[in-house]
């Protein structure tokens, strides 16, 4: 029988669980907060969250964080990490795009969207096409000659990745195959460039202007409308006659269940920092190029991105 003070204990300790969980959120952070780069350290992605944690660090008396780098599976292994974590607010991550996405298109991922809470996203990096600084492959037509008389390796991050969909696109256009390499990351392909283990590779350009300048490789195209600031000499797809366009966004997110209040305190400090001069003036330095959108905005780009996705693999299952 449910007498009046077993419902008199029920209300009791369903007040006692609120105040304890509004108590946990006042208190936040307790101990040090894990951000998941689902990337290989030294990548474009991890220099990414450590910048964003050394200024949140100098921004915010008391926090403290690790990064842990989850690499594999394009992504996939980091996101889907960041999707099990305990909803307590001491596990976050950076998710990057279009992966996230193209591993629900897919059916490949274990979550959704709507697993995860959008704090924003953080930079963009712009889509390119680059060959070995010793190549004769000089411009994106001499990339599909060459491909139409010989297949070509061509290194990829990961199936589903936009370097994977940039390249399939290309395919299309120029009417040719690549044998596709799919890497492990950017560092990988950036040997395989380096060492002249492979013909070309798609990649971000935050990973190769360095070397490009160096002259140790040679950006021959940037996937993009109009010519990169950073990269004025180099033309686009579009110029050289093949309108292929791709670019990545670094973002950040959290548990979806984490209490409502910790996750307004992240928001909070992702917009700080992303806003300082101190974080600007760092991207600037590492070739991070910024793009910063609030979660809603973000969230709402992400959710157009997959209705995009799903259109190209509907066509083109991968």
């Amino acid at each position: 029988m449910f007498t009046k003070s077993i419902f008199a204990g029920l209300i009791l300790s369903l007040g006692s669980l609120s105040f304890s969980s509004a108590a946990i959120a006042d208190e936040y952070p307790t101990k040090p907060i894990t951000v998941i780069v689902p990337s290989k350290a030294g990548g474009s992605t991890d220099r990414t969250a450590r910048m964003i944690t050394e200024i949140a660090k100098m921004q915010n008396d008391g926090y403290e964080f690790v990064i842990k780098d989850i690499p594999g599976s394009g992504g996939q292994k980091g996101f889907e990490a960041i999707n099990r974590a305990k909803p307590d607010g001491y596990t976050i991550g950076l998710v990057f795009t279009p992966q996230l996405v193209a591993h629900i298109v897919s059916k490949r991922a274990k979550y959704n969207l709507d697993s995860f809470h959008v704090v924003g996203n953080v930079a963009q990096d712009p889509a390119i096409v680059v060959v070995p600084k010793d190549s004769d492959i000089k411009n994106m037509a001499d990339l599909a000659k060459k491909a139409k008389a010989n297949p070509l390796t061509v290194a990829v991050n990961g199936i589903g990745s936009d370097d994977f969909l940039a390249a399939k696109a290309f395919e299309a256009k120029a009417g040719v195959s690549f044998n596709l390499l799919p890497t492990k990351g950017s560092t990988e392909q950036k040997a395989g460039i380096l060492g002249g283990h492979v013909d070309a590779a798609f990649m971000n350009l935050s990973q190769m202007i360095a070397q490009h300048k160096a002259g140790d490789a040679h950006i021959i195209a940037v996937l993009s409308e109009e010519r990169n600031k950073n990269l004025p000499d180099i033309a686009t797809s579009k110029e050289q006659g093949y309108e292929v366009y791709m670019t990545a966004t670094r973002g950040v997110v959290a548990p979806a269940k984490v209490d409502a209040k910790i996750l307004a305190k992240l928001d909070e400090i992702l917009a700080k920092v992303v806003a300082s001069d101190e974080f600007k003036a760092k991207a600037k330095k590492g070739s991070i190029y910024l793009l910063p959108k609030n979660g809603a905005d973000y969230a709402a780009y992400l959710k157009g991105l997959q209705a995009d996705t799903q259109a190209v693999y509907d066509k083109a299952p991968w």
